[in-house]
């Protein structure tokens, strides 16, 4: 991605110097072409619609590459490949807090192996931030209330520079960190040293001491909706829109349950706002999405805490 990155950036450098270059030349050329000359009288010249023409569509085709070529690149940052290794990422004032899916956490560190795809999956706790690695020319604001998304492909081992850069209070300037991109055998040896429980893991935990296991049943007896297979699945609502069960949305309905209610249910699930951190909410998001589909013929009864949650 920084390299296409890189390339476009060039491509306007070129193209602006290339301009730069022409106008001044016809100004030098024009003004000593027609400077005011004793014996020679000034004449009327009349506007060309060719020339117009020209000097409107040939600008008008360049600028429509820039903006399509940014726009492949904005899509393209804006959809993570699938498979890739997710990361949580909680801003506050003034600290990057880290958790890996496997369950390794870190404060202004983050370990990726080279060559692998890396999903950060990030909200702030306080104020607006923003996530940016020059070296990786990604940045990408962290908004408190919600998810934002934004990936890398690190393909050099290293140690690179992490930035807020959102002007986030008094200590902005020192809310730095590092990116340190290692060889998958290292990263394989530095993850198994841990001893932490997969953030699904402890997902499916906080799902049973909440109390969510209660409604949320695999069978069809539960008072809420069966959340087997709900991620990324279109969800109908009761006012007859449909939505997508991202993140954002098992994240709002964890914290605002009224917001969007479930075609066919009621809306009795309480709020747990101001009741779990970030890092316990992004464990239950975590647990959710590792809910599969169900095996073929399995009848119903089991619990929501007894599914077996997927590690990545």
């Amino acid at each position: 991605m920084a390299n296409n990155v890189d390339a476009l950036y060039i491509f306007l450098l070129t193209v602006s110097a290339l301009m730069t270059i022409s106008i001044f030349t016809m100004i030098i050329f024009f003004a000593i072409r027609f400077r005011k000359r004793a014996g020679h009288q000034a004449e009327q010249i009349q506007g060309s619609h060719a020339l117009e023409i020209t000097w409107s569509v040939i600008p008008f085709c360049v600028f429509m590459v820039f903006f399509g070529w940014g726009a492949l690149l904005y899509f393209k940052e804006r959809k993570p490949p699938q498979n890739s290794a997710e990361v949580y990422t909680v801003a506050k004032q003034w600290m990057w807090k880290f958790e890996h899916m496997e369950g390794q956490r870190e404060i202004n560190e983050l370990h990726v192996p080279v060559g692998r795809d890396v999903k950060m999956i990030m909200t702030s706790q306080d104020v607006i931030h923003s996530f940016y690695v020059p070296a990786f020319r990604i940045k990408q604001d962290v908004l408190p209330g919600r998810y934002t998304v934004a990936w890398f492909h690190p393909t050099k081992p290293g140690t690179y520079h992490l930035f807020c850069a959102e002007y986030c209070g008094t200590s902005h300037s020192g809310m730095v960190g590092s990116v340190v991109v290692m060889e998958p055998k290292d990263y394989e040896a530095w993850m198994g040293g841990g001893g932490n429980q997969p953030l699904a893991v402890t997902g499916e935990r906080l799902f049973s001491e909440l109390g969510c296991v209660t409604c949320h049943r695999s069978d069809t007896q539960g008072r809420g909706p069966n959340l087997v297979g709900l991620f990324n699945k279109p969800v109908l609502l009761e006012d007859g829109r449909t939505v997508t069960a991202d993140e954002n949305y098992i994240r709002e309905s964890i914290l605002q349950p009224a917001a969007k209610v479930v075609n066919g249910y009621k809306p009795i699930m309480p709020t747990f706002q101001g009741q779990i951190s970030d890092e316990q909410l992004n464990a239950l998001v975590a647990y959710v999405k590792s809910l599969g589909q169900q095996p073929t013929g399995q009848t119903g009864g089991r619990s929501m805490a007894t599914a077996t949650p997927k590690t990545q």
